[in-house]
């Protein structure tokens, strides 16, 4: 896999254009020593921040999963307070043992914390196998949060980082959803599984319990921290913002299309 992401990024790197859905203040020097090699290259992101300027809020709430998603959940969420709820996710394409499953459950459970844990159905291979992967979870566990948590195949997961009840991300740390959490401010308990996610994980300067990311001090300079990011991720995609004017100075050069 090393061989392979090398590979391709020499490649990618030999493009004529490339656009990153990154912001200079988060990836600044990285930014800088891609641009070294090739010039063209735009850093556009937070995408989903810098599409209010060009796509319809309807188009922009359906987001681009290709997965089903359950808007229940964010009515669950409204009956919680701000920041009290850790909202968990492995994104699209981890995979992990029974027993790893049934760990992630019981810790979630022993914290004590309201959560919103997004579980696919081939999230293992037992549960990819018969179509269910909650199947795996022990009914003890099911009886422990029946009042204080919510699992779902999937969710609307901007929709959810927005939501005011979320304080906390669990996340595998694929970048979508990383910057999708630094682009509504939220700090982030990383759990890394595979590909691009170690690496990312690497550049978070927190990590938490999840008790103490919602209900402790730390947890309280976690959601300050990540506040302050959400504001850097907003300016670089506002009018003359730096992602702004990198897809501005895209659309004129590479496409030849001055807008």
């Amino acid at each position: 896999m090393l061989n392979f992401m090398t590979n391709e990024t020499k490649e990618c790197l030999e493009a004529s254009s490339i656009l990153i859905n990154t912001f200079y203040d988060l990836e600044g020097a990285a930014i800088d020593a891609l641009k070294a090699k090739n010039p063209n290259i735009y850093n556009v992101g937070p995408l989903q921040l810098l599409g209010r300027h060009f796509i319809s809020e309807e188009t922009r709430l359906s987001g681009s999963s290709l997965w089903k998603t359950d808007p229940e959940c964010i009515q669950w969420l409204n009956k919680w307070g701000p920041n009290s709820v850790i909202c968990g996710s492995d994104g699209c394409s981890t995979i992990m043992t029974d027993e790893h499953l049934r760990e992630f459950a019981w810790g979630l459970a022993d914290s004590k914390v309201p959560f919103l844990w997004v579980v696919r159905p081939d999230v293992t291979r037992t549960g990819e196998q018969y179509g269910d992967a909650h199947g795996n979870l022990p009914q003890e566990f099911l009886d422990e949060i029946k009042d204080r948590g919510y699992i779902t195949s999937w969710s609307p997961q901007n929709q959810v980082l927005a939501h005011p009840a979320v304080g906390v991300f669990l996340s595998h740390c694929g970048w979508n959803s990383t910057i999708e959490s630094v682009s509504e401010g939220k700090p982030m308990i990383c759990w890394p599984f595979l590909l691009n996610n170690k690496p990312i994980a690497g550049m978070q300067t927190q990590l938490a319990l999840v008790r103490e990311a919602i209900l402790g001090e730390k947890g309280k300079q976690m959601r300050q921290n990540g506040l302050q990011w959400k504001e850097k991720a907003i300016k670089a995609t506002e009018v003359g913002g730096a992602s702004y004017n990198d897809f501005k100075r895209f659309l004129k050069e590479a496409l030849h299309f001055d807008a």
